[in-house]
């Protein structure tokens, strides 16, 4: 499978209550579930008015399909290509 990073643009999505959020990742999971193990939600980061998700997938179109049918915006699907952090540097 590939990692790849979704853009979700989602207004207010920093001031979603624990529970909002908790509702969108049962959604999120339920959908998931219906769509097998070529799919995989790994980790997603909330901001002001968008969500990055990273997801793990056979292909993206599982990732769009995920989306319709949970009903979450789903502005981009990017394939991770690598990984540099601040050891990558040293």
């Amino acid at each position: 499978m590939s990692r790849y990073v979704i853009e979700r643009t989602l207004p207010g999505a920093g001031s979603l209550s624990a529970d909002e959020l908790q509702e969108i990742s049962a959604k999120s999971n339920e959908v998931l579930a219906g769509l097998g193990d070529d799919v995989a939600w790994v980790e997603s980061y909330v901001t002001d008015d968008k969500l990055y998700c990273v997801y793990d997938a056979k292909d993206p179109a599982l990732i769009a399909e995920h989306a319709r049918v949970g009903g979450f915006p789903c502005d981009s699907i990017s394939e991770v290509r690598g990984m540099i952090s601040p050891e990558t540097g040293r």
